[in-house]
């Protein structure tokens, strides 16, 4: 009976998706299921939810909560495996001071959270927090295994992989949909498709994707361009639905409207929402895994104050982020009850990669995952100290990446750009010196096009400041 520890379990509905999917699992339905949070408001609801959906499930996992730093050993106490999930800082005040500071200095971003100057200043107010969690682990579950949700993934990830001894791999929901997502938006079967992907995390690309032998970019890249000049015909929001309910089951509403949402804007104006991925596929060849949203803020072309018209022409929807924080807030009181008060809750087991990782390890019966990992040679014109998402295998033996070879040398130049940034916020939360975080910063593709030195310099002393009691004493 493993004991799986979920450390940031007031994340309810994510705690559901994990958590329940193990408890469908028969390796993992014995398990012992400690859920540790800092907020009892919401840890009590996720245990309450997950209580509810083990007894209509059978009733074999136990469930123990565990709330406040005080009790953060007793929940790791023997853990065989953790899964991560946390937000130092949260909405208000930290994601909101990460967007309204930069913004002083005409500095704008789309989400923040993995790269630019508010992906670095997550970075440094949770790294510390996790090398805590670290060191008890190593003290009370010297073998867990560490799975990390959280972003900024790749800094976080290579943190815990460089400065602890904790067995870690990093996991993003961005690998797994990818190819079935790109076919599906350009009105192409995703049916009896290989495709293979590396690179980093939020911007691994797209290596290679065929049916049958054949290789599907070609047509790819044709309908992507029509697309992006508003000319493709579209599928009615109505087949995209029931395509998507075939492979999923029923849709969350939020889903429907999306759906309905993305239809109308594109009919109306010929604009959708991954204008940029497509843009920098037809310069760079290739598809990246993560959203338009975020890549527009990983490079240094699309939001520019010299260019202001890029953001109307891409479609880049600045301060998504806070407005999605806003809008789970609000959902969260509307679903709350139907989760948290439903004594009838079940759950249909999703594609999360965590109990697929753990039923592997449990049962030796090995499955392919896209994991976050340190580069031992696996993308061999990536730095060997940079954290990479590549294919790995796992089994009883752990994690295992596999050797890619060179990146296509456009593709790995385009991820040195990234790894600069995730190595120097690293060097600077272990140093604790301003002076790397100055560096990450000017290192960073799209800080760097809009600001000047002094310039950066000056607004990561704002942040520090204004961030506070969030971050350590840096010097």
């Amino acid at each position: 009976m493993p004991k799986i520890t979920f450390m940031g379990a007031g994340s309810t509905i994510f705690s559901k998706n994990v958590l329940g999917d193990c408890m469908l699992t028969p390796s993992l339905r014995d398990s012992e299921i400690a859920l540790y949070d800092i907020d009892s408001t919401r840890l009590e609801e996720s245990r309450r939810m997950l209580e509810a959906i083990n007894r209509n499930l059978g009733g074999h996992a136990t469930i123990r909560a565990y709330c406040g730093a005080e009790n953060r050993k007793e929940a790791l106490r023997g853990a065989k495996y953790a899964v991560n999930a946390i937000q130092v800082g949260g909405y208000d005040p930290c994601t909101i001071t990460d967007f309204e500071v930069p913004k002083k200095y005409g500095l704008r971003q789309t989400i923040a959270d993995t790269l630019g100057i508010g992906g670095i200043f997550r970075a440094l107010r949770t790294i510390p927090v996790m090398l805590d969690f670290a060191r008890d682990m190593e003290e009370v579950c010297p073998d867990v295994w560490f799975l990390n949700y959280t972003n900024p993934m790749a800094s976080l990830t290579g943190a815990m992989l460089t400065l602890s001894n904790v067995k870690t791999v990093g996991l993003c929901h961005s690998v797994q949909g990818c190819a079935s997502g790109l076919l599906r938006a350009l009105n192409m079967d995703d049916g009896n498709i290989q495709w293979k992907i590396a690179g980093i995390n939020h911007q691994a690309w797209l290596l290679e994707i065929t049916r049958d032998g054949q290789d599907l970019y070609p047509e790819i890249k044709r309908r992507a361009a029509l697309k992006n000049l508003g000319k493709l015909e579209m599928d009615s929001p109505e087949k995209t639905i029931a395509l998507y309910t075939e492979k999923y089951g029923e849709l969350p509403e939020r889903w429907v409207e999306r759906i309905h949402s993305h239809y109308n804007q594109y009919k109306e104006t010929g604009k959708h929402s991954d204008m940029v991925r497509y843009e920098l596929m037809k310069h760079f060849g290739y598809y990246i895994t993560e959203s338009s949203e975020h890549n527009a803020e990983y490079t240094p072309y699309f939001i520019k104050d010299k260019y202001p018209e890029l953001i109307d022409r891409f479609n880049i929807p600045l301060d998504e982020y806070p407005r999605r924080c806003v809008h789970q807030i609000e959902e969260w009181a509307h679903m709350r009850d139907s989760l948290v008060n439903n004594p009838e809750l079940s759950h249909v087991r999703t594609q999360e990669y965590a109990s697929y990782i753990l039923d592997a390890m449990e049962t030796d019966n090995p499955v392919k995952i896209g994991g976050n990992v340190l580069n031992h040679g696996s993308i061999t014109n990536l730095p060997r100290n940079a954290c990479v998402e590549v294919p790995c295998v796992v089994d009883r033996s752990g994690v295992v990446p596999t050797i890619v070879g060179d990146l296509p040398e456009q593709l790995a130049a385009l991820n040195r750009t990234n790894i600069n940034v995730h190595l120097m916020t690293i060097e600077a939360a272990r140093t604790l010196k301003k002076e790397h975080i100055y560096q990450a910063a000017m290192l960073d593709p799209h800080t760097s096009s809009e600001l000047s030195l002094d310039d950066i310099v000056s607004l990561c002393d704002d942040l520090i400041a204004a961030h506070g009691d969030w971050l350590p004493a840096y010097r």
